[in-house]
């Protein structure tokens, strides 16, 4: 299947949430064998990236299942992206894995999904999602516990205290159409929540990351204390010379893909 084909696939809706808190949650979602492809996009991606697209591609060439979604206040999905948290974004993550996969599958996250993508292994082990499980992980350029490492301690005391009165701080962008979007306090105090890199991370299962070394969002050093928080058994770091953050590159996406083959 072309890169287009997969590109036109028409998503599929369902609600997370209770009440008010309810979302609209985008989800594309391909049958085929295992082990299946379940992607976790990045803070303010869509499943329509290039990553994303380019892997379902393969999937569908493969015959491989394939799963993906916007989390809320993303892409096609429901909600207002200042509303988001690290937890809410989780659950999202947790009940599209519980209602669309089944089998062996391989987490692929992206930045802020390759922190989802370890806490969502860390809770399918805690209670056990079915008939799934997972194959191994993926990580591109995993940003876990950015709240706090890569945003919160890097503010200047302005930001902090802007963040900390007003309740949001405005952080202009490099990304998308360049507007500005909102870092809320609830993002950075809910993100605490979820810290790992404090301690040791069991996933149960190979990892690979890739990481570029000229990432300027997330500096290889954190791939390398990501690393040193993981089993030492069959964890594999590539780092990527001229590689910057996306990662989007032809011969990045090959490198994905080549992850991705690797594991199963």
């Amino acid at each position: 299947m072309s890169q287009t084909a997969a590109s036109a696939q028409e998503p599929v809706f369902i609600e997370v949430g209770e009440g008010d808190g309810r979302r609209r949650i985008a989800v594309r979602a391909r049958a085929g064998r295992g082990p299946g492809l379940f992607w976790l996009g990045g803070f303010k991606s869509d499943m329509q990236g290039t990553k994303a697209i380019a892997l379902d591609a393969w999937a569908a060439e493969h015959g491989r299942a394939s799963v993906r979604f916007d989390y809320s206040g993303h892409g096609e999905s429901s909600g207002d992206f200042a509303g988001g948290t690290i937890g809410r974004w989780l659950e999202e993550s947790v009940a599209v894995f519980s209602e669309f996969c089944s089998g062996p599958q391989v987490l692929i996250g992206s930045s802020m999904g390759g922190w989802m993508a370890l806490l969502l292994a860390r809770e399918i082990a805690r209670r056990g999602n079915g008939g799934a499980s997972l194959a191994g992980l993926v990580l591109i350029a995993p940003a876990p516990d950015f709240t706090e490492e890569l945003m919160w301690k890097n503010f200047s005391p302005e930001i902090r205290a802007e963040i900390e009165t007003k309740g949001v701080w405005l952080r202009p962008s490099d990304y998308g159409d360049g507007s500005p979007y909102p870092i809320t306090r609830a993002l950075i105090e809910e993100g605490r929540n979820h810290l790992l890199l404090g301690g040791k991370i069991d996933v149960g299962c190979p990892v690979r990351i890739l990481q570029g070394a000229q990432d300027p969002d997330v500096p290889w050093k954190h791939a390398f204390a990501l690393v040193h928080r993981l089993p030492a058994e069959d964890v594999v770091l590539t780092m990527i010379q001229d590689g910057d953050h996306r990662l989007s590159r032809p011969q990045d996406i090959a490198r994905i893909i080549a992850a991705v083959a690797e594991i199963g």
